[in-house]
Parts: C-alpha cells; sequence; structure tokens
C-alpha cells in the first residue's frame, strides 16, 4: 500500500480523458482560464490555493508528482535536473513567450502535440521535461 496520493492518482486520471497539470504562480491567470476553458485542461492552479501560492519550488514540483500532474511554468529553475530529477516527476512543461498570446499558442501546441497525443497515456511527459518556447513552431512546421 503506497501514499493515499499515490492510490488516487489511477482513479483521478481514469475520471476524465482531460490532461491533469499543476500550474504554478508564474503563470497568468488568463492563461490558465484559456487552459481550462478553451483546452479543457484539468488544472490545479496554486495561485487559487492559500497553502500553495507561496510554496517554494521543491515543494511544487513533489506535489505535481503525488497529485498525478504535468507542472507547467514558466520558471526555468525547473530545468535544473539536479535540483529537479526527471524521474522523480509527473513531467515538467517550462514555457517561454513574450506574451500570453504567445503562451497560448505554446499551450494549444502541446496540447495537440504531446498531451492528447495518446488518449490512452494520462501523464505522457512522466519523467521527462519539456521546454517549449515560440520557435518551436519554426521546427515542428
Amino acid at each position: 500500500m503506497g501514499t493515499l496520493s499515490s492510490e488516487l492518482q489511477p482513479i483521478a486520471a481514469g475520471m476524465s480523458d482531460a490532461p491533469r497539470l499543476y500550474a504554478d504562480a508564474n503563470l497568468p491567470a488568463g492563461v490558465v482560464a484559456f487552459m481550462r476553458h478553451n483546452l479543457r485542461w484539468d488544472v490545479l492552479f496554486v495561485i487559487e490555493h492559500d497553502d500553495l501560492r507561496r510554496a517554494p519550488d521543491l515543494t511544487h514540483f513533489r506535489l505535481a508528482f503525488d497529485y498525478g500532474r504535468t507542472l507547467v511554468t514558466l520558471d526555468r529553475d525547473f530545468l535544473d535536473d539536479l535540483r529537479f530529477p526527471p524521474a522523480a516527476s509527473a513531467g515538467v512543461i517550462v514555457c517561454s513567450a513574450p506574451d500570453e498570446g504567445g503562451l497560448i499558442r505554446l499551450a494549444t501546441y502541446v496540447d495537440r502535440e504531446v498531451l492528447r497525443r495518446d488518449p490512452a497515456d494520462p501523464l505522457p511527459l512522466r519523467g521527462r521535461k519539456l521546454e517549449l518556447h515560440p520557435g518551436v513552431f519554426l521546427q515542428s512546421a
């Protein structure tokens, strides 16, 4: 028997086919709203939780894993594999864009090309990190 969160992860993932994300505090609220309403993602947004909004990065990293959610952030610190080992994650997406419109385009791209590519895999980035920036479209076009 594991922890409560490890036991509940498969149940929560099976309740919906929506990608499950953990959005840290530096993502703009408008982008999170787009993820929820337009992309239909199940997003836990730390700003909406008083006990999480000021938590350290390591806490966010661990909770995203415990909750079975891919961490999405603008914080490049999460690219440090020594502090945040990919194998200990449910996946990490680090985005950079000049504005909210750019972030929305990146989210739309990752929805189509990564998160919904295999409907049978609720965590396609488990154990991996993905760094996204507007140039990713040039590579994929």
